[in-house]
């Protein structure tokens, strides 16, 4: 066979899907069989490569290897993502210790000191393509009755019946049924009569369990006081969720630009169920559990693309995240573009892998019921076109291109099933369902391409460079021009990052592509905000790239700790291993969580309008000495959403506002009254003793510095005194 010449080589790395990648062999590169070893064989296997006598296996710990190159890696990227971060905002420092942690990683790559894990074997099993035909005809006939029963954008049991029949019966037409199954169901019969039952816990289920009540400790503690205060958007979703009780169940909620339903029906849930107030923390509540809804999906996502320690350190990392908590706390629909982006990728991700015609299924479902969720969710569709583009494009997918297609074809079916409702209202009000979005795109501000193209290449540094420098200017959901990540996460997900592509470079397996170029793609809700690009980065548009971040996160950490346990053996190593993950994670959760609970909690306060204790007042007044419709608050530019007190107040029907040139308008209201002015607004100050001369002002001392307010109170006398 002709030796292969260096423009050969290029070509096959430039060109995977073409022909097989060229190999050089390892006594020109230099490397050592121990170096490639990993990549072919499982963790928990010693390389093949050669025998060890039996004298070698049992030389002392000295004749192990210390892995200090991926400890200079590390520190390296700890050390750059630190001068990154607040309070030393160093970027030519920062970036010059981000390349020396890259170099390094390259080394320790190299030396086989920090390898990535092994993505799990590959399942080839052939799809003979059969359908069952019945359920396939009813399935269709009624999903095209659910798009006929759906006008009016509203929800009915008959569309709700329909849409899910429909669904149910071409999810079967396709479904394989698996013999496993069968034999489980026995098997939990065969063992239900019986009296005693005994549970067995690992010492691997028992570290699930306690990351898992370390990530609810995160996610739920003090959540009736973080965030603090209702803003603006919560109190538009308090209304979506009277609308549902009032009797109408919308499709797609069109108040303040298009909001997408699921958490409106949860909140809905949580109130007709389990008795939930109609408040800011069922908000914060419903939020939060979509939340921690996702990071299972991480778990076992780390587990199809790596293993179950890659996937319970995504887990644990992402749960504790400063990112991921103050988006899921927020009392918004943010959190389903975690728990779709997540779901979604899992059952695709291991349906490409297994050749499971059921995943693909699942895939579509998941990413059907994400159109639901949140407006971000969009760009899901555009993710699973790269994911099976890249897969089909590489010799991965030699021989199952055919079949591959057929399975996504079955997966886009049942997402535009699924989304029957929802197509339905796009038709009818195409502009209402896509006007915020193209708002943001700026395509009908005239502006010009190249304008256009400029502002796109910014907003995509800006987005890229959030995890080290700053997550944008929204207060609500993030803490001002912070990093996204913190010093550890931020240095394992550069790490993992390269260590992927150097993977990439030499294996050519297409997850490792598409796990780094998934990130910029689930970031274009945010990028694709050209005509506001203030409003890129933010942590909420961004939020479906948390999930292969985290997953980079995982698989850095973990090739740290398979560093360690190979240079060192398996007592040493184990112990250096777990002692690295608890100092940074130890590290991480300190920074976390004085990220959330103190300069997020404080800044939000300090920024947010006290109409919680505006509202307290009000509802004080009224159930002692007054009535809610002797409260006013007097209108003033950039202050308290009224809408907000009166739900804060218990009293949502009622609108409180109330500008001066209307104040003759309470006069014929029965005494006594108060107020609520702003201590700037002189013309209301100057009116008020005019209308009422027994008034008088009173200082309402906020618990948060300068939010103080006045109350004017009006006494019964002060009426009786102006009728006569």
């Amino acid at each position: 066979m002709e030796e292969p010449s260096v423009l050969d080589y290029v070509k096959s790395l430039l060109t995977p899907w073409k022909r097989t990648k060229i190999e050089i062999p390892a006594s020109i590169t230099g490397e050592s069989e121990l170096a490639e070893e990993p990549l072919q064989e499982p963790l928990p296997v010693e390389p093949k490569t050669k025998e060890v006598e039996p004298e070698a296996a049992a030389e002392p710990l000295a004749s192990f290897t210390f892995p200090w190159r991926a400890l200079l890696a590390l520190s390296l990227g700890l050390a750059a993502q630190w001068s990154f971060s607040h309070p030393v905002r160093n970027p030519i420092l920062g970036t010059t210790l981000l390349i020396l942690s890259l170099l390094a990683i390259a080394w320790a790559y190299m030396r086989g000191e920090w390898l990535p894990g092994p993505s799990p074997e590959t399942e080839t099993r052939t799809d003979h393509l059969k359908v069952r035909t019945v359920p396939l005809v009813i399935g269709l006939v009624l999903s095209v009755i659910t798009f006929l029963a759906s006008g009016g954008n509203l929800f009915s049991v008959l569309n709700i019946t329909l849409l899910i029949s429909s669904t149910a019966f071409l999810m079967r037409a396709f479904w394989l049924d698996a013999s496993t199954q069968e034999s489980w169901f026995h098997k939990l019969k065969a063992n239900y009569p019986r009296e005693q039952w005994s549970v067995l816990l690992s010492r691997w289920t028992l570290l699930v369990l306690i990351t898992a009540a370390v990530v609810i400790f995160f996610r739920f503690y003090r959540l009736d006081q973080v965030p603090p205060e209702m803003v603006s958007d919560h109190a538009e979703k308090y209304l979506d969720v009277l609308d549902i009780l009032k009797g109408q169940p919308h499709i797609f909620f069109p108040r303040n630009g298009g909001r997408e339903a699921l958490q409106f029906y949860l909140v809905t849930g949580l109130h007709l169920i389990f008795n939930a107030g109609l408040n800011f923390l069922t908000l914060k509540i419903s939020a939060a559990l979509i939340g921690i809804l996702a990071l299972p999906f991480i778990y076992m996502l780390g587990k199809e693309v790596g293993n179950r320690r890659i996937g319970l350190l995504a887990f644990i990392f992402a749960g504790i995240s400063y990112w991921g908590n103050v988006v899921s706390r927020a009392g918004m629909r943010l959190p389903f573009f975690f728990l779709f982006t997540a779901a979604t990728l899992y059952f695709l991700l291991r349906g490409i892998r297994t050749s499971n015609r059921n995943d693909y299924l699942l895939a579509g479902l998941s990413l059907g019921l994400g159109l639901y969720g949140y407006s971000a969710n969009r760009i899901l569709p555009l993710v699973v076109i790269a994911a099976i583009a890249l897969y089909l494009l590489h010799k991965d997918s030699h021989g199952l291109r055919r079949q591959v297609l057929w399975q996504s074809i079955l997966l886009a079916l049942i997402a535009l099933v699924v989304s029957v409702p929802l197509l339905r209202y796009v038709i009818q009000d195409p502009g209402g369902f896509s006007g915020r979005m193209f708002s943001r795109l700026g395509t009908s501000g005239g502006a010009p391409f190249g304008q256009l193209v400029l502002v796109f290449l910014g907003n995509l540094w800006s987005a890229i460079s959030m995890f080290s420098w700053s997550d944008g200017v929204v207060w609500v959901t993030s803490i001002p021009d912070y990093p996204a990540l913190g010093v550890v996460t931020g240095a394992l997900f550069y790490i993992g990052a390269a260590l992927l592509l150097i993977r990439y470079i030499r294996a050519r397996h297409w997850l490792d592509l598409f796990l780094i170029l998934s990130i910029p793609l689930l970031m274009l809700p945010s990028i694709l905000s050209l005509a506001f690009p203030t409003e890129n980065p933010n942590l909420y548009r961004t939020g479906g790239a948390a999930i292969p971040v985290f997953l980079l996160v995982g698989i850095a950490l973990d090739g740290l700790m398979t560093g360690f346990e190979k240079g060192l053996g398996a007592v040493w190593g184990t112990r250096f291993a777990w002692g690295a993950f608890a100092i940074l994670f130890a590290w991480s959760a300190l920074v976390n969580y004085d990220l959330v609970f103190t300069k997020y909690y404080e800044q939000y306060r300090t920024s947010a309008h006290n109409t919680s204790e505006i509202g307290e007042v009000i509802r004080s007044f009224a159930e002692t000495v007054g009535s809610p419709d002797s409260a006013w608050v007097m209108g003033y530019p950039h202050w308290a959403d009224t809408r907000l007190v009166s739900i804060n107040a218990g009293y949502p029907n009622i609108d409180f506002a109330l500008f001066t040139e209307k104040l003759d308008t309470t006069l014929a209201v029965p005494s006594p009254k108060i107020f609520i002015v702003h201590p700037l607004d002189e013309t209301a100050i100057n009116a008020l003793p005019q209308y009422y001369e027994d008034g008088w002002f009173q200082v309402f001392d906020s618990a948060v510095e300068s939010k103080d307010f006045l109350i004017f109170f009006v006494p019964p006398q002060a009426d009786e005194q102006i009728d006569e």
